[in-house]
């Protein structure tokens, strides 16, 4: 195995001793793991640059990744199962996305651990860090990379950064968001090209070379090099600006694929000797990858890295959650993980998990192509809120190019939309400003709670792996029923809602040319040369202009309001026609119902007020009722979540109507 060393640091008893049900406590495991993976071996082949990694005496490639093991008391009075959360930018989400813990916290101490759910139902919890860029932070986790060395030299090689601002500056760092930064071989770099754009799918604009310089500023977490790009006249709130220079040093990025296939199957197959703490008690693995994590999993699936060296599988199950129809900088020569708009990551064909065609390129190829030849296939979810399909790529997953039909679906794989989304869940009462990244909306973001449809998901994927029941059948917008439409004729629906800008222009995912090598892991055409978009589809919508299509939790099934997976900018932090969330963070927005008749009427809302709809509180609680008990019937929903979702309600319905 090449899991050679388990450094644990830390071992605690996880939320003060708190019993979970018939498993018991807990016990949190923190510290480090080192790994040697073979160059040679055909697993381990489609790493780029793995061969030019520093290799050990014995001819390994060396690195080490912080983990983390959350795991009953009583290893046998658990479930004998594994829930691996493949972190987000370091971060550790499962806790939130399934006990919705809060998603700010860490678990370890006194951290609340959120409804118990995962550990109620005796998961083994693991995490993993994967990213090599992650920012040296208390809390989040990394791994350490080998960079890629030819004939002792140092990669050299252009690299894209994006960037976007909510208020104004004259710097951005030389990376994605707040990770590592790429500091430029030459300073005065007279190639370095930078542009602007107002939207995604509109021409791109040079700046002139002389109004933009590489500068130094003083970081706690990094010591030399220019570590920002500088604009004298100050970037503009809300514009999109790429900008493409010459770097030097290029981590393996893809070593971590390896390093979560092989805790996995470490912890899976390892002796206690070897230092495997779980050793002899776990059987399987199921793992859960939210936005820049999911797209995680689809390439991970798509490169075939769930074979260890051993010849064993290492994820058994897996929830692809947010990712759309994307992949990423995953594994990719100067690659920036973090990365994750559609219209710029290279390499997003093919969507689909079984073979398709490009008509307009001619390619041929399908997601599950190395997995189908190994015979390594997991059981798959691909999980989509509305936003991810008003981004222009969701739909993809399901379509049949060539001909605008319902794609074949894999036997192993099932495909959701969480109808009437945002990118994450929404929260109640309502907000419109994100402290976090300092995004406002036009319209107060989306206040649905999806976190009732994870846990069914995971209840489900984990009894089909298991062999006792096949998952409920895939719910997403189709051809076939008529619900699959393109979003620029949506937008003219929203246009009879009062108050509701919409764009002038939908996004559309775009076929990028990066370059003959790109399969190798190498763009050697920055920027991309722009093709053709392909199609943007979205779910149509009803009378309440909700969602059809997907699976309608009692929010949009008996509803107090519209829903959607959209929202534009707020003019405060400038360019309003975009949506939020082309360079991350995708929103949504909610607008409740007119509280009475009179009040609707004064609006010229054409959406029946809530007086208009239910007679009573306690009528509109029983048809919330009914509605979430018709989802557990059919497996969409868990019982223990009908009271959740019923109380919730009975809330709402108090406050919109008061």
């Amino acid at each position: 195995m090449s899991v050679v060393n388990l450094n644990v640091e830390r071992t605690s008893i996880f939320a003060g001793g708190k019993s979970f049900g018939e498993v018991g406590q807990y016990q949190l495991i923190e510290g480090t793991v080192d790994f040697d993976v073979d160059p040679s071996d055909p697993v381990n082949a489609l790493v780029t640059d793995i061969h030019l990694g520093v290799e050990s005496k014995d001819g390994k490639v060396s690195f080490s990744s912080d983990f983390a093991i959350l795991k009953p008391l009583e290893l046998d009075r658990g479930c004998r199962g594994i829930v691996f959360d493949v972190v987000n930018r370091g971060r550790k989400t499962v806790l939130g996305s399934f006990n919705s813990a809060d998603p700010t916290t860490d678990p370890g101490g006194s951290i609340d651990p959120g409804n118990g759910f995962l550990m109620r139902n005796g998961y083994t919890i693991v995490w993993c860090g994967w990213q090599y860029d992650v920012p040296i932070q208390q809390g989040l986790m990394g791994m350490k990379a080998p960079e890629a060395i030819d004939k002792n030299q140092r990669l050299v090689g252009d690299i894209l950064c994006q960037f976007q601002t909510n208020e104004p500056t004259n710097h951005f760092l030389l990376a994605d968001r707040v990770h590592t930064p790429h500091p430029p071989v030459d300073m005065e770099d007279p190639k370095a090209k930078l542009t602007v754009r107002n939207h995604p799918n509109s021409p791109a604009e040079e700046i002139d070379r002389a109004d933009f310089s590489f500068v130094r500023i003083d970081d706690d977490w990094y010591d030399s090099g220019a570590t920002h790009v500088y604009k004298e006249s100050g970037f503009e709130p809300g514009l999109i600006y790429q900008l493409v220079y010459e770097t030097e040093g290029s981590p393996i990025v893809g070593l971590g694929f390896l390093a979560v296939r092989d805790i996995v199957s470490f912890l899976k197959h390892g002796l206690e000797e070897d230092g495997n703490p779980c050793a002899d008690g776990l059987d399987y693995a199921l793992a859960f990858g939210s936005s820049q994590s999911g797209r995680f999993l689809r390439e991970m699936i798509y490169l075939g890295f769930n074979e260890d060296e051993a010849g064993l599988i290492a994820l058994d199950g897996i929830i692809a959650h947010v990712a759309g129809g994307m992949r990423g900088e995953f594994n990719l020569r100067f690659g920036q993980p973090s990365k994750d708009v559609c219209f710029i990551i290279p390499e997003l064909f093919p969507f689909t998990e079984l073979q398709q065609s490009d008509p307009r390129t001619g390619k041929t190829d399908a997601l599950l192509s190395r997995l189908e030849k190994r015979r390594m296939v997991p059981k798959i979810m691909f999980t989509n809120t509305s936003a991810e399909y008003w981004r222009g790529d969701a739909a993809l997953i399901h379509t049949n190019l060539e001909d605008l039909t319902d794609a074949p679906e894999h036997p192993s794989v099932r495909r959701y939309l969480f109808s009437g989304t945002q990118h994450g869940s929404g929260v109640f009462p309502q907000i419109d400003f994100r402290e976090g990244d300092g995004v406002k909306g036009q319209i107060a973001f989306n206040m649905i709670d999806y976190a009732p449809l994870h846990r069914a998901a995971l209840v489900n994927l984990d009894r089909w792996v298991l062999g006792e029941a096949d998952p409920p059948p895939s719910c997403h917008p189709s051809f076939a029923y008529g619900t699959a439409i393109e979003s620029k004729s949506i937008l003219e629906k929203f246009k009879l809602l009062p108050g509701v800008n919409v764009p002038t222009k939908t996004t559309m995912a775009m076929r990028l040319d990066y370059g003959p090598d790109t399969h190798l892991g190498r763009t050697t055409q920055l920027p991309a040369i722009e093709g053709e978009v392909y199609p943007a589809l979205v779910s149509d919508i009803d009378d309440n202009f909700n969602e059809i299509a997907g699976i309608r939790l009692p929010d949009i099934d008996v509803p107090l309001a519209t829903s959607t997976g959209w929202n534009l900018r707020h003019y405060s932090i400038g360019n309003p026609g975009l949506y939020i969330g082309i360079t991350g963070g995708l929103a949504g927005w909610t607008m409740p119902f007119s509280a009475t008749k009179m009040l609707r009427q004064s609006k010229k809302d054409p959406r029946l007020s809530i007086e208009e709809r239910y007679q009573s509180r306690e009528e509109y609680v029983s048809l919330v009722e009914d509605a979430a008990r018709l989802l557990v019937d059919k497996r969409y929903l868990i019982e223990e979540d009908v009271d959740r979702i019923s109380e919730s309600a009975a809330f709402k319905f108090k406050f919109l109507t008061n």
